[in-house]
């Protein structure tokens, strides 16, 4: 069945191999407008991106023909491959083999959005393995399971 109206907003975080910080600030607006690029060229919409030294977040509208393991595959193999053929790094470039997708709320989507332009402030106050285990505490809490029409 054809999906006409979706809402499929999700929030990826990318980490470099090893967790090194290898991106560069010069190189850092040209692989967020890069991976603009990927994600506009497969029908999802970006709405906010930043790249730090060692990770990525960026949110998106995804597709409903695509899902976010293969939205993310997408995404990371051609930036993988830009970042390398463009020399962006002093070594080889290579993101984690795996990363996070988080869903997020119509509602959220300008909090998000603030949170993740804010990345450079966000930083100074706590490190990204802290802010990566607060992400991970949040969002894998486990709910009571849904009665058959409904919660509980």
């Amino acid at each position: 069945m054809k999906i006409e109206y979706n809402n499929l907003y999700t929030h990826f975080i990318f980490t470099t191999l090893h967790r090194l910080p290898v991106i560069a600030e010069k190189h850092r607006e040209r692989i967020e407008k890069y991976i603009t690029g990927i994600v506009n060229n497969n029908d999802s919409q970006l709405y906010s991106i930043y790249a730090n030294p060692e990770h990525v977040h960026f949110l998106v509208s995804r597709s409903p023909k695509l899902s976010e393991e293969t939205l993310a595959s997408i995404v990371a193999e051609s930036s993988q491959k830009f970042i390398n053929q463009s020399k962006l790094c002093d070594s080889p470039f290579a993101w984690q083999e795996s990363s996070s997708a988080f869903s997020v709320s119509k509602s959220d989507i300008d909090k998000v959005c603030k949170y993740i332009l804010n990345q450079p402030e966000h930083h100074r106050k706590i490190s990204f393995m802290e802010e990566y285990e607060t992400f991970i505490k949040f969002y894998q809490k486990t709910l009571e399971p849904a009665g058959k029409y409904g919660p509980k």
